[in-house]
C-alpha cells in the first residue's frame, strides 16, 4: 500500500511528510477480536517500552493507562475504530487489561465501584 505524502508545517520545506492511511495500521481489520466498548477503562500491564516496537502501538500504550478507549483515541489522534482494533491486539499480547464495565446484571456494589472510579478519574483531571 502506498502512503500519502503532503507538506506539513512541522517538516522542513521541501521534505514531504508521510501519513499512513488508518487501515494500514490494522492490516485492513475493522473489528477488534476483543469486546472493547468505547467507554471501557484500560490498564497498562507494564512499561510502554516493554512491548511492541511499532510507534503507533507505543503511543497508545503511553496514554492508555486509566483512560477509556474513547479518550485514548482522542489523545493519539486516531479514528476510534482503528484504536479499538489496536487496543484489542495489545490486550491479546498481555500489554493492556480492560476493566469491567456495568452489565445488565451488575450488582449494586459493582455499579457503585464504577461510579467511584469515574469520580476519582474526574478529580485527577
Amino acid at each position: 500500500m502506498a502512503a500519502d505524502t503532503s507538506p506539513d508545517d512541522d517538516v522542513p520545506s521541501g521534505a514531504p511528510a508521510v501519513r499512513v492511511r488508518a487501515f494500514t495500521l490494522t492490516s485492513g481489520r475493522t473489528t477488534p477480536r476483543v469486546d472493547l466498548p468505547v467507554e471501557a477503562t484500560l490498564r497498562r500491564l507494564g512499561a510502554a517500552t516493554a512491548g511492541p516496537v511499532e510507534s503507533h502501538l507505543t503511543r497508545i500504550l503511553e496514554v492508555c493507562d486509566r483512560r477509556s478507549v474513547a479518550e485514548v483515541s482522542a489523545l493519539v489522534a486516531m479514528p476510534i475504530g482503528v484504536v479499538r482494533v489496536l487496543l484489542a491486539d495489545l490486550v491479546e499480547l498481555g500489554q493492556v487489561r480492560v476493566q469491567t464495565t456495568i452489565q445488565e446484571d451488575s450488582s449494586f456494589a459493582e455499579r457503585r465501584e464504577l461510579i467511584e472510579r469515574t469520580l476519582r478519574g474526574l478529580r485527577t483531571l
